[in-house]
């Protein structure tokens, strides 16, 4: 997988994992074709989110009636696109993208499929575009560079509505947090410890595909 380190483990049997997603509903047929032509176009499609993480984004912004949805790292759209899907009628999604063959890809994924009236791709450095924003969200999705991730929290919250979820990717690093010894492990380990002791929400982790935390603000 790109950027982890040599000892990088799956958390989850792969074929209990095959199983769960057997088991859980199937991607559209919308999603299906994005998942196939981001693998033709691009080396690292590991960085798409996948179905167990897919759905319960989904499940989590029908069980709250998100209508406004932050995505923090678009990638070629599968997320976005996976929250639009479930959305209420006028729902809207900001997603932040800053490589620009992303962005193209996921731009065009967003007309092909019929998602633009719906998803606003805003293109720049997410660490700079956070701070520009001025509108409360139901909703966030954070699954960018990891570096970052208490620097995207320190925005998040305020700007997410009392009550509102913040789902985080990527918390557990292929198990590399348990015992830190690469720079994204040990900024994950001190991340996860800083929601931990945030008094200003709830928080669950969640060992599926390479961790989940899902945040609820009080």
């Amino acid at each position: 997988m790109k950027n982890r380190p040599k000892q990088y483990r799956v958390i989850s049997d792969s074929e209990v994992e095959k199983y769960a997603e057997d088991h859980s509903t199937a991607e559209s047929e919308v999603v299906t074709n994005l998942i196939q032509s981001s693998d033709e176009e691009l080396a690292h499609v590991d960085m798409l989110s996948r179905p167990l993480v897919g759905h319960l984004l989904q499940i989590l912004v029908q069980t709250t009636g998100a209508k406004n949805c932050l995505e923090i790292g678009t990638f070629t759209g599968y997320s976005a696109i996976k929250m639009a899907e479930v959305i209420p009628e006028y729902g809207q999604i900001d997603t932040i993208e800053m490589n620009i063959r992303y962005q193209k890809i996921a731009q065009n994924n967003f007309y092909k499929f019929g998602f633009d009236d719906r998803i606003q791709l805003i293109k720049g450095n997410a660490r700079e575009e956070i701070t520009k924003l001025n509108k409360v969200y139901d909703f966030i999705y954070l699954d960018a560079d990891k570096l970052y991730y208490q620097h995207y929290y320190k925005y998040c919250i305020p700007i997410l509505k009392s009550g509102g979820i913040l789902l985080v990717d990527n918390v557990l690093w292929g198990a590399q947090v348990l015992a830190p010894k690469d720079p994204k492990s040990s900024t994950l380990d001190a991340f996860n410890k800083h929601i931990k002791g945030d008094n200003r929400v709830n928080q669950l982790l969640l060992p599926i595909r390479d961790g989940c935390t899902i945040v609820r603000k009080k």
